[in-house]
């Protein structure tokens, strides 16, 4: 292809040298829009932060018969911190979560954030979603971020949030927690 041609529908920015096999063969030989961002974001999918977000009436967690944190209308979050993690992905994925417009406006559409409800968030630890099962029954947590880093980041993620939305309940980390909620609508996201 030569510069200002297309490949599926995208123009040709321009020649590339080097050869990218596990690509499509017009790679090989040029550079797509927004082509080094897609090969970053395959190189460190895997490992990087990854949130559910349960919008929720209600939600409580309980360790050993106790209530250590409970909210009414908001989400219930569930975050796992991978071992690349950093403090840069706390940022961004805290900025994007509190900013998510999935509450229902006067027209009963989906257009207001935490915020424009006075919501709530619950942030609970979860390094499980790093489960690997992709060989046998037993699925390993290699990707998870070791403990004692999880826990400060599990921490600075929870003060992100603070700093934007009044009530910011929280898990303990690494406790066994029994977790309650009424999830509204079922709306459930993930964000990674």
């Amino acid at each position: 292809p030569a510069v200002g041609d297309t490949c599926g529908n995208l123009p040709v920015q321009r020649i590339y040298k080097r050869q990218y096999p596990a690509y499509h063969c017009c790679v090989d030989f040029c550079t797509l829009p927004y082509f080094n961002q897609r090969k970053e974001c395959n190189r460190k999918g895997k490992d990087r932060m990854k949130i559910v977000i349960q919008r929720v009436t209600h939600a409580s967690v309980t360790v050993d018969n106790q209530v250590c944190g409970k909210i009414g209308n908001g989400f219930l979050v569930l975050l796992g911190i991978g071992k690349d993690d950093t403090e840069a992905e706390c940022e961004r994925l805290a900025k994007k979560m509190t900013g998510l417009r999935i509450f229902s406006d006067e027209n009963d559409k989906t257009n207001l954030s935490l915020k424009d409800v006075n919501g709530e968030l619950l942030i609970i630890s979860q390094f499980t979603l790093y489960a690997d099962c992709k060989k046998g029954f037993r699925p390993n947590f290699l990707n998870a971020m070791e403990p004692k880093e999880a826990e400060r980041l599990y921490n600075y993620f929870c003060d992100l949030c603070a700093k934007e939305i009044p009530v910011v309940e929280r898990g303990i980390f690494g406790a066994d927690m029994k977790v309650d909620l009424l999830n509204d609508g079922p709306f459930t996201i993930i964000l990674e």
